[in-house]
């Protein structure tokens, strides 16, 4: 049986570079986000379907799962979807930003769980063996800092339901995994929190060396889903070398210290 996943924010970044990975390692793929034309350009490219949907509508997400059942169930969940806006503190947040952050980092990984269990339950009694949800959070989940508390906010609501329902699928073949990246150099996220300032987009990145890719946590989503069906990967911090803690950012040449006299 070949194992089927469906990934969420697949039009571009960390979702787009997931589609790609798992279709290079023999995974069907239903990749899903709002922007059909660059759905159908990556279906044509490696070979993946697509299913356009804004995830934190109820009656998108009840589409998709009808869909994913009548097209042939699905194996895995990977929900990459989400996103920040406004670096405000938090005296000057804007209640429109804090409230699309809560919807689209924690509001869409409930519906979308809700959702997408029942089918995941469908194939293990199929005889697939065992299914994966992998939920992509972030260090900011993690780590305070000023300016990102709506983020942080968000984020660490998504951990916790991540790790809400690992303990209540206990008993159950059901992974649940979490990967929290840091510093990743991808085509919008900065763009779309900056509110399309690319100068101050380009300068959160300027002098870092190899910031993360999406390909590099794309990778490591492959590495958890492809895993023996008995190891759950709780939870995989990644950073780049430069990106010692979330506050902590080496800008120009990693270099060893000089040797002492």
């Amino acid at each position: 049986m070949t194992r089927r996943a469906v990934v969420t924010g697949a039009s571009s970044g960390i979702g787009e570079a997931t589609v790609r990975v798992l279709r290079s390692r023999g995974w069907d793929v239903v990749g899903v986000a709002r922007r059909a034309d660059r759905l159908e350009a990556l279906d044509a490219e490696v070979g993946s379907t697509s299913f356009a949907a804004d995830l934190s509508r109820e009656a998108d997400v009840a589409a998709l799962a009808a869909h994913l059942q009548a097209s042939g169930g699905v194996d895995a969940l990977v929900h990459v979807a989400g996103g920040a806006r406004g670096s405000d503190r938090v005296e000057d947040g804007r209640p429109e930003d804090w409230r699309w952050m809560f919807e689209v980092n924690v509001l869409s990984a409930q519906l979308l769980t809700a959702a997408v269990l029942p089918l995941l339950r469908e194939r293990i009694r199929a005889g697939a063996g065992h299914a994966d949800t992998v939920f992509v959070t972030s260090t900011a989940a993690q780590t305070a800092y000023p300016g990102g508390a709506g983020y942080n906010a968000a984020k660490a609501g998504e951990s916790m339901l991540v790790h809400a329902l690992r303990l209540e699928l206990n008993g159950e073949p059901i992974r649940v995994v979490e990967i929290a990246p840091g510093m990743v150099h991808t085509e919008e996220f900065s763009l779309n929190r900056l509110g399309g300032d690319r100068g101050a987009a380009d300068a959160l990145y300027a002098d870092v060396e190899n910031p993360l890719t999406a390909a590099d946590v794309a990778d490591v989503i492959a590495y958890a889903m492809d895993a023996p069906g008995h190891v759950n990967i709780d939870l995989v911090t990644m950073r780049p070398v430069a990106q010692s803690a979330q506050h902590l950012l080496a800008r120009g040449p990693l270099r060893p210290r000089p040797t002492a006299s």
